[in-house]
């Protein structure tokens, strides 16, 4: 024991760091799946789906209300104002709360038209702003942590934070009769307690409310990019707002539960980004642009094997997570779930928009995805159903991927000489199998003994290429010494 805390003390602060951000980041997704058993059975279908579409609302709104200023602005510009890092944080915060406060007073002004406008209530809409300024205070500090390798206290707020918001949620639903509100007000009294002194802390430490300079360039960096994060938001949020108003909030509710469970996988998409964007980085600013395809394709292939493991249980894993009323989110699963690994490629080519600053490009290219989203989920769910949905969000991010490899072709036809990171035959070899892989295991969803055969022959395959699939790992795990 004594020799492991000892190995462990040795580590380098950056290595502690990046371990300890990834378990905060696996107790905000993990916390959340181990209690939607618990709030799939307090909450009808009807409310569940009104509560996801309440989240989907508020992630849209947020955009607009705090401008997405805790995103990749922070960041940028902890660095860019590097002696004034204090000052910095303590202006950005005051600029969020201005911004919040103007639009609480535009939403007094016209409470009866946004309450139409999202299907909620006053009490629900005023949650919303709190928890969009409460999540922008958690966004700057976390940001500033990280950056910091301040690893201790994120850890500590994250676990009280997932803890207590299912917890506080569940007492509420039981003495609430609006069971909906009763979820929502219980995240938001928890983000309230946890978060509030970050604002303080920060304002007290930077001293600095206003800075025409700081708030001037944070708004010609990210307002530019409203477009793309607005986009972003839609491609994630627009299938289950236009279920609940094309079909009813029950059926939004079952479909919700089947991207809740796909989500999960976002939390190993999030931990191999996290690895690879500041090594991808370093090889284009050293021009060193062949070295990233071969660790790339290894990342692929990764994340497709995760998604196809859910995809492969996905009838047992919604039956651990929901009771009967729920049980037609497993044909919805599938495409919900091939669309994470299309998110995933997304971020591998958007690398080369980000770094030589095209915010054009990216605008366009998840502007187009975003508007076939709306226009295709319009049609086709009122011809097919929610199921449709699914499958129109899966066509989507195979567009926005496509758009953003584009336009990744672009950048490195001006900016590289031409130098291109990827192979297509082997992304499109890759992308295929998975592809192929999962539609089958769809089809054998009527079948279990057909579904368990199919998972022992693919078993095989895995065991037999362990060798390779060892030597693959091993790369990948070098791009941190490299």
């Amino acid at each position: 024991m004594k020799m492991i805390i000892n190995k462990y003390k040795s580590i380098p602060i950056q290595a502690k760091a990046s371990f300890w951000f990834l378990i905060c980041s696996f107790l905000q997704k993990g916390i959340s799946m181990i209690t939607t058993p618990i709030f799939t059975r307090l909450l009808s279908t009807s409310e569940y789906g009104q509560f996801n579409v309440f989240n989907s609302w508020m992630g849209i709104v947020t955009i607009i209300i705090s401008l997405n200023l805790c995103g990749g602005v922070y960041l940028q510009g902890l660095v860019k104002f590097e002696k004034q890092r204090l000052e910095f944080s303590s202006a950005i915060e005051g600029l969020t709360l201005v911004l919040c406060c103007i639009w609480t007073f535009i939403y007094v002004i016209f409470k009866n038209f946004f309450n139409s406008l999202f299907s909620l209530t006053t009490a629900q809409m005023y949650l919303m702003i709190i928890l969009i300024w409460t999540s922008s205070i958690l966004g700057f500090w976390s940001a500033e942590q990280r950056t910091m390798y301040k690893y201790k206290l994120l850890v500590t707020v994250t676990f009280l934070t997932s803890v207590l918001k299912p917890f506080i949620s569940i007492v509420l639903i039981k003495f609430m009769d609006d069971h909906v509100t009763a979820r929502i007000l219980g995240i938001a009294l928890v983000q309230m307690f946890m978060h509030t002194w970050m604002f303080f802390y920060q304002m007290f430490r930077g001293k600095l409310f206003f800075s025409s300079n700081i708030w001037g360039y944070v708004l010609r960096f990210n307002i530019p990019l409203l477009p793309h994060y607005l986009s972003q938001t839609v491609l994630n949020s627009a299938d289950r707002i236009m279920i609940q108003n094309l079909v009813n909030p029950s059926s939004a509710g079952i479909y919700s539960l089947a991207y809740s469970l796909a989500q999960i996988m976002i939390i190993f998409n999030n931990s191999l980004v996290s690895t690879l964007d500041p090594w991808i980085y370093r090889k284009i600013r050293d021009r060193k642009i062949e070295d990233i395809g071969p660790i790339s394709y290894v990342t692929l292939i990764f994340v497709g094997g995760v998604n196809i493991f859910l995809i492969a249980f996905a009838p047992e894993a919604v039956k651990v997570f929901a009771p009967p009323e729920y049980y037609d989110a497993v044909w919805c699963l599938p495409p919900i779930a091939m669309s994470v690994y299309f998110l995933f490629t997304y971020d591998l080519f958007a690398k080369f928009e980000f770094y030589f600053e095209k915010t054009k490009l990216i605008a366009a290219s998840t502007v187009g995805g975003a508007l076939l989203n709306i226009i295709s989920n319009y049609i086709f769910i009122r011809l097919f159903g929610y199921y449709a949905a699914a499958f129109t969000t899966l066509g989507c991010y195979i567009l926005y991927s496509l758009l953003h490899f584009c336009a990744m072709e672009s950048v490195c036809k001006t900016e590289l000489d031409g130098v291109y990171p990827y192979s297509k035959r082997k992304l499109i070899e890759i992308t295929t199998i998975f592809l192929l892989i999962g539609t089958l295991y769809m089809l054998t969803y009527f079948n279990n003994i057909l579904r368990y055969l199919f998972s022992v022959l693919l078993i095989i395959l895995v065991l037999l290429y362990r060798k390779r699939i060892t030597n693959a790992i091993h790369e990948f795990m070098l791009i941190r010494k490299s």
